[in-house]
């Protein structure tokens, strides 16, 4: 499938009559076309019986840190696992030009822990007044990875997005010229859609249509979250590519009302049917190169999520790659875990891939029921007191 084939070299003998002995398998992914190797990552058994993983150091292409005390408090989690991450930029008010995105870079690498070689990677908020000249200084700057686009109304904060793409096609025509590449929040905010089926109308009334008219435009479908995102995205171009969330990949949209309304499951897009959740694992675990890693980790506080009219968003940080490794786990796909988490994004990106590793451990945790969110807040994370089977337990530089 995809061209994709799994060459497993066992080695002989190791699972012996002593327990204690640590057996490992060496697990290569290569084309079928190339034979280029996909992944380098180890699975191997430890003393315990415990699978062991260690892969390149991920990267998170889609961030959410907020500002102020929220910044100081979630920022860590990120930089202690990940080398870098794509920093959203629909603040109040939202981070529209170069300087802005210096001024944000700096507040976030202040709250990045001493020991960790992070590095956040800005992006601009899109508008229908962003000119070819911002971008070009987005370019200059040399910190500016990307411009996002948020249809106006659709989600978190958007309200100064876009309402007519046509009104920024000299923008987005500068952008395809100097290859800085375009992120959507692929969803229609037209009300009169039904919320489950935004995301297929905006793939076939306004991405399609836009990458006809600008083929050289690099563009990012953020949080793909249906079958038809993955299927829209695998026959395109090289120009089109996309993030999967740990949420859309781990629940179907029976989740938001398991036992009554779950407020800490409701997240923009919103998780969808069981078929979407489907098509999503196997694009994630496929080695498909065009999709990778974007947690889409939102923090609100937990009285802004539990209240009359609750945020959207779902705080993934504290646990996102323990949670992918679930997600490779279930569909014994731990050998394509490191394309999807530190391969992939960098290639489309063109960019290196971090030169530290990470390494995860099958060994239960339980998540606790809350951390600090700064000013007195708390956040509630995904798998909020449950046990998860995966623990991040070594990072290297």
């Amino acid at each position: 499938h995809n061209n994709i084939k799994i060459n497993l070299r066992l080695q002989p003998n190791l699972f012996c009559q002593n327990a204690l002995q640590c057996s490992m398998r060496k697990v290569v992914a290569r084309n079928y076309k190339t034979g280029k190797v996909l992944t380098s990552a180890q699975v191997e058994q430890t003393e315990n019986g415990h699978k062991r993983i260690t892969i390149v150091r991920p990267d998170d292409w889609h961030l959410h840190v907020r500002a102020d005390a929220t910044l100081q408090a979630v920022v860590p989690h990120t930089a202690r696992v990940f080398g870098r991450a794509i920093i959203m930029p629909n603040l109040r008010p939202p981070v529209r030009t170069a300087k802005q995105a210096i001024d944000y870079r700096r507040q976030i690498l202040d709250a990045v822990p001493s020991d960790s070689s992070f590095s956040p990677l800005m992006t601009l908020y899109l508008t229908e007044t962003t000119t070819p000249e911002d971008v070009k200084e987005a370019v200059d700057s040399g910190i500016v990875a990307a411009f996002k686009l948020y249809p106006a109304g659709a989600t978190t904060n958007s309200d100064a997005g876009v309402k007519d793409i046509l009104n920024c096609m000299d923008t987005l025509g500068a952008m395809a010229e100097l290859g800085l590449p375009l992120l959507v929040h692929g969803e229609v905010a037209d009300q009169t859609v039904d919320i489950f089926d935004r995301e297929q109308y905006f793939l076939n009334e306004q991405l399609a249509p836009l990458q006809a008219k600008l083929p050289k435009l690099k563009v990012v479908l953020e949080h793909a979250t249906t079958a038809d995102a993955v299927e829209y995205v695998k026959s395109g171009g090289d120009n089109i590519a996309c993030t999967i969330t740990p949420q859309h990949l781990l629940f179907n949209r029976g989740a938001l009302f398991q036992g009554g309304l779950q407020p800490h499951m409701y997240c923009l897009p919103i998780l969808k049917r069981e078929r979407h959740r489907l098509a999503l694992v196997e694009a994630a675990t496929s080695g498909n190169e065009k999709f990778f890693l974007g947690t889409d980790s939102a923090p609100h506080p937990k009285n802004a999520k539990e209240c009359a009219c609750g945020c959207a968003g779902i705080f993934s940080a504290h646990a996102a790659l323990p949670l992918y490794a679930h997600v490779f786990d279930q569909v014994d796909a731990l050998e394509n875990l490191e394309a999807f988490a530190s391969k992939n994004g960098p290639k489309y990106y063109g960019r290196e891939i971090n030169k530290g590793t990470v390494t995860l451990e099958k060994i239960d945790w339980l998540v606790p029921a809350e951390y600090n969110l700064g000013a007195g807040n708390v956040v509630v994370p995904l798998w909020a007191e449950q046990i998860l089977p995966w623990k991040v337990i070594d990072v290297s530089d």
